[in-house]
C-alpha cells in the first residue's frame, strides 16, 4: 500500500512492494544495526578480568571488572567504518568497467562515421582526501559522548534518545545552511521533543537511589551532546563535502580511516596518561586493559567482532536501502530498529538469565511506551509522511505549483551525496 512521503515539501508516493533484493537490504540493514546497538551494550555489561589494577608489573593481582571502555569502542566503531573501503574499491573498480565500454562504443561509432575518434583522458578522483577530517573529528566526538551515554542507560532507552537528531539537524540546518523549516519540520521537532521528555523522564523515575537518578541524567546528557554533535557533522558534510559529488562509501570509509588513526595515535595516549582515581587502572581510558579483558573472554571477543562488522554492514546496507529505494524507508527501517533492540533486550533478560538484557518496569514502562510512540510521530511528521491534506491550513502549505517543487528539488537535490543518503552519516 503507497503512503505519502517526502523530504523537501514534495508529496511522493512509495511504493512499498520490495523485490527480493531489496527485501534482503532492508532485513540486513534491520537486523545489523539491532546487533550494533545490542553488541556494544553487551560489552558494557561484560565484567572480565584484566591487567592488575595497579599496571602491568605490578604486585597486585586483576580482578573481574566492568568493560567500560567507550573510547575503545570507538575506535572499533572507525574500524569497521573504515572497511567501507572495500566495498569502494569494487564501486571504482565498475566505474572504470564502465567507462572503457562507454569508450569503446564511441570509437566503433566514430570509426563507422567520422573516422577515428580522440580518446579522451579520465581519472578517478583520488580515494585519499584530506577534508574528510573535520567531519571525522565530529563522528569521534559524538560516537564517544553516545558511548559514555550508554554505560548509564539501557539499549532501547539510548536507541530512542538517538531520535533527538532530527531535533539538532532540523535548527542547526535553520541556523548554518540558512534552510527554511516547513510546518511539519517545526511540528515533528515539538512532538519530539515530547518523546525525548516522556522517554527520559521514564528512565529517571525508574530509579530508586539518588546516585542511580544522578547517573541517568549524566548518560541522558551525555547521549544528547553526542546527537547534537553528529547533527552539526551532517552540516559540516553538507558545507564540504556534498558540491564535491564523493561516493558515500568513500566519505563512510575516510571518515573511518582517519578516526581509526587519530584515537590509535593521538586520543588513545593522551587518554591513557590523564588520571581518573574512580576508574579501575586510575587511568581515563586504558586501552590496554580493555585489549587484557578482550583477551581473557571469548564472549567479550564475540561481542566486540559483532559490533565491528555490523558496523560495516550496516552502513553498506543502509547506503544501498537508500540508493534502491528511499531515504524514507531508512526512516521506518530505523523506527523499526528501536523495537527490536527493546524485544530482544526484554527478551534476554527474562529467558537466558539476568546478566545481560534489561527488565520491563511495570510502574514507569507504559510511560517509555508513551514516549517511543511520540518519537515515531515526531519522526514521521518531520519527514512529511502523514498526508494531512484533509485540514484547510495544512492543505494550502503543502500543495505547491510544480514549477515551484522543482526549483526548491534543484535547491535541495536530494538525490546527491551526503545528507541525502542519509547516510553518510556512519552509524553505530
Amino acid at each position: 500500500m503507497p503512503i505519502v512521503a517526502g523530504n523537501c515539501g514534495e508529496k511522493t508516493s512509495v511504493n512499498m512492494a520490495f523485490s527480493l533484493y531489496q527485501s534482503a537490504l532492508v532485513f540486513g540493514m534491520l537486523l545489523t544495526g539491532s546487533i550494533n546497538t545490542l553488541s556494544k551494550k553487551a560489552q558494557n555489561d561484560c565484567r572480565v578480568k584484566g591487567i592488575p589494577s595497579g599496571g602491568l608489573g605490578s604486585n597486585t593481582t586483576a580482578e573481574e571488572h566492568q568493560f567500560d571502555h567507550p573510547w575503545f569502542q570507538t575506535v572499533i566503531m572507525f574500524l569497521g567504518e573504515s572497511f567501507c573501503l572495500i566495498g569502494l574499491i569494487f564501486y571504482r573498480r565498475q566505474e572504470r568497467a564502465k567507462h572503457r565500454k562507454g569508450q569503446y562504443q564511441a570509437h566503433i561509432q566514430a570509426d563507422e562515421h567520422e573516422g577515428p575518434s580522440r580518446n579522451t583522458e579520465w581519472k578517478q578522483p583520488r580515494i585519499f582526501q584530506i577534508v574528510f577530517l573535520l567531519p571525522t573529528v565530529c563522528d569521534l566526538i559524538g560516537t564517544t559522548l553516545a558511548g559514555i551515554g550508554l554505560l548509564y542507560v539501557t539499549a532501547s532507552v539510548w536507541q530512542m534518545l538517538r531520535g533527538s537528531l532530527i531535533i539538532f539537524t532540523g535548527i542547526f540546518s535553520k541556523l548554518f545552511l540558512k534552510r527554511q523549516l516547513k510546518w511539519y519540520h517545526w511540528t515533528g521537532i515539538m512532538v519530539t521533543v515530547i518523546g525525548l521528555v516522556l522517554v527520559g523522564s521514564a528512565s529517571i523515575f525508574e530509579e530508586t537511589s539518588p546516585s542511580g537518578v544522578k547517573e541517568t541524567i549524566i548518560g541522558l546528557i551525555f547521549i544528547l551532546a553526542g546527537q547534537a554533535t553528529n547533527a552539526f557533522q551532517m552540516v559540516v558534510e553538507e558545507t564540504f563535502l556534498k558540491r564535491r559529488n564523493y561516493p558515500p562509501l568513500q566519505v563512510v570509509g575516510m571518515e573511518g580511516t582517519f578516526g581509526f588513526f587519530i584515537m590509535c595515535l593521538i586520543v588513545l595516549p593522551i587518554l591513557y596518561f590523564i588520571p581518573d582515581e574512580g576508574a579501575y587502572t586510575k587511568r581515563y581510558e586504558d586501552s590496554i586493559d580493555a585489549l587484557y579483558q578482550i583477551y581473557h573472554s571469548p564472549k567479550l571477543l564475540v561481542f566486540c567482532l559483532l559490533y565491528l562488522f555490523s558496523i560495516t554492514f550496516y552502513n553498506y546496507c543502509g547506503l544501498a536501502v537508500t540508493k534502491s529505494l528511499t531515504a524514507v524507508h531508512r526512516t521506518l527501517v530505523d523506527a523499526c530498529r528501536t523495537i527490536v533492540v527493546w524485544l530482544v533486550d526484554l527478551t534476554i533478560y527474562y529467558a537466558f538469565g539476568q546478566t545481560f538484557g534489561e527488565p520491563f518496569n511495570t510502574t514507569y514502562g507504559l510511560l517509555q511506551i508513551d514516549g517511543f510512540m511520540f518519537l515515531l510521530i515526531g519522526t514521521g511528521l518531520y519527514n512529511n509522511l502523514f498526508d494531512l491534506s484533509f485540514i484547510s491550513c495544512m492543505r494550502e502549505n503543502s500543495e505547491q505549483p510544480a514549477s515551484q517543487e522543482q526549483e526548491e528539488d534543484d535547491q535541495n537535490d536530494e538525490r546527491r551525496p551526503l545528507l541525502t543518503e542519509e547516510e553518510v552519516e556512519p552509524q553505530y
